[in-house]
């Protein structure tokens, strides 16, 4: 297979700048991040309090108070109605990531943030007043439901706003919130998990309100993009609204290759129907692989299983939440690193670096648990310095993660996809990433009793996998306007047979027709 190579800029260099208005703009968007990272955080934290077990899970905190340390410690948290407590919203988000593909195309991109926000405020109240089981998952089902409508519009929503040579920056801003979600809620369930009665808990998961609230508030505010109004229908307003977010009154060139895009897109009638065809092959492959592989390099599992994951290799229960924090500072300040190289090192360098870093942590991550742990799961004693470098590891592992897969699994698909299968393929993108965070989220812990430090391994082959792909099929995307994307898949060498054929065959077909 062809090289991916390095694709420069189609020969657009559109006035504007990086108003503080857009800043304002792609921050408070951005803030719909929060309601995953926040729920990715909280679920891995309250699954390890013994409040929380006894009263939800008697037989997985009977099992685990049971195990002493010359126990086998890979399977004392394997239960599957507990991991389909914390699995269950991926399978919402998958589903209302499909409505949403409509509702962000009909009504635009800032309504569909709104009912993310409120769907999730729901979920939360009802998780907060939890009596039992039922109302756990009832309550998870919506927060999935708001998580699949901000995932699938807020990416969409920052490559719209950003002006191009700042694209890869303001949208990484999804990922930071993620990322401060996650820290955020590592924070919270270190203090709750402290209260005297065991109902730390209930603060736990109700604070999900407050995530749902910001992005509730920031929606009624946030202007629409100019994408979203002309696809409306709302010419005079989106040229407005280019003006203002640009900051300069030269926007025509861009306001008119906006025009063409949505004439093209008002053609499709059927973004689901069309976005099969030959010439999206490169974007309908990038929907489904990236997504796709951002779940196979293994981090969710770290990241909501993380205080049991470090509780089952030897920490207290405090302990493995404080740990959690550690990997959850880590995650953040790698992503910042992320977004002040994005649009200068470009895409493709961060994905196969953070690929390689990821890789050799496994590996070493691996060689230490195989160590102390075998295939009995019998450590003895542990002594500091061994769970100090296991938790070292793992936040360098954190860290290549933060400043790659994870960031770039949002920004590459959201600015790739023409505005004629725009709402559609991002569905694919969330869809794919959700059932395949369901997937890991519910057989980690079979996998883990059953694989022991194997579990690293199955996750370090698809990390050579991935970045391997990396390599080979994708394009640099650093500086392109995104209305002008499609010129990086004709100028592939691989791609190219894709897109030039089927586009050639349209226009001979378009010739024809237009003679008869």
């Amino acid at each position: 297979m062809a090289g991916g190579g390095i694709v420069t800029a189609p020969g657009k260099n559109y006035p504007g700048k990086l108003t503080f208005r857009v800043f304002i703009t792609s921050l408070v968007a951005a803030s719909g991040g929060l309601i995953f990272g926040y729920d990715l955080g909280i679920s891995g934290g309250v699954t390890s309090m013994d409040s929380f077990l006894k009263e939800f899970f008697p037989s997985v905190y009977q099992k685990e108070s049971t195990v002493k340390s010359s126990d086998d410690q890979y399977c004392k948290f394997n239960s599957q109605t507990l991991t389909l407590f914390t699995s269950s919203l991926y399978l919402a988000a998958l589903f209302s990531s499909m409505i949403a593909s409509w509702a962000t195309r009909t009504f635009g991109r800032r309504v569909t943030m709104f009912f993310a926000g409120f769907l999730f405020f729901i979920g939360a109240i009802i998780n907060g007043a939890a009596q039992n089981v039922a109302m756990l998952i009832v309550g998870r089902l919506f927060l999935g439901c708001g998580i699949g409508c901000a995932n699938q519009s807020v990416p969409i929503y920052l490559s719209e706003v950003a002006p191009y040579k700042y694209r890869g920056a303001l949208n990484m801003m999804f990922q930071l919130s993620i990322t401060i979600g996650i820290l955020v809620a590592n924070l919270l369930n270190y203090e709750f998990a402290k209260i005297e009665g065991g109902w730390g808990w209930r603060l736990s998961l109700g604070g999900a309100v407050i995530p749902a609230l910001l992005i509730i508030l920031g929606s009624l505010f946030l202007p629409d993009t100019p994408n979203s109004l002309l696809e409306r229908g709302k010419k005079e307003e989106a040229h407005r609204q280019l003006v203002k977010i640009r900051g300069v009154q030269d926007v025509d060139e861009e306001f008119n290759d906006l025009i063409a895009a949505c004439e093209s897109s008002k053609l499709v009638k059927s973004p689901w129907g069309n976005i099969w065809r030959r010439k999206y092959r490169p974007q309908l492959t990038m929907a489904f692989c990236i997504p796709l592989f951002q779940q196979l390099t293994g981090m969710n599992v770290f990241m909501f299983y993380a205080p049991v994951l470090f509780k089952t290799v030897g920490f207290g229960s405090n302990a493995s939440l404080m740990s959690a924090v550690i990997t959850g500072f880590v995650n953040c300040i790698a992503t910042l690193v992320s977004i002040t190289t994005v649009d200068k090192v470009g895409r493709r360098f961060l994905f196969i670096g953070g690929g390689l870093q990821m890789l050799i942590m496994q590996f070493i991550i691996t060689a230490g648990i195989a160590w102390k742990f075998g295939l009995s799961g019998n450590p003895g004693p542990l002594p500091k310095w061994y769970a100090g470098g296991l938790v070292a590891c793992i936040c360098v592992y954190v860290a290549g993660f933060a400043w790659s897969w994870g960031p770039l699994g949002w920004l590459v698909p959201s600015e790739i996809f023409p505005l004629e299968i725009r709402s559609a393929a991002q569905s694919i993108n969330v869809a794919v990433n959700m059932i395949f965070t369901f997937f890991v989220a519910q057989i980690f812990t079979w996998m883990l009793c059953h694989l022991k430090f194997g579990l690293f391994i199955f996750f370090a082959v698809w990390v050579i996998i991935m970045t391997a792909f990396i390599c080979m099929l994708l394009p640099e995307t650093k500086g392109v306007p995104i209305e002008e994307m499609q010129q990086v898949w004709r100028s592939h060498p691989y791609w190219k047979k894709y897109v030039c054929n089927d586009e050639t065959a349209d226009l001979t077909k378009n010739k024809k027709e237009s003679t008869v």
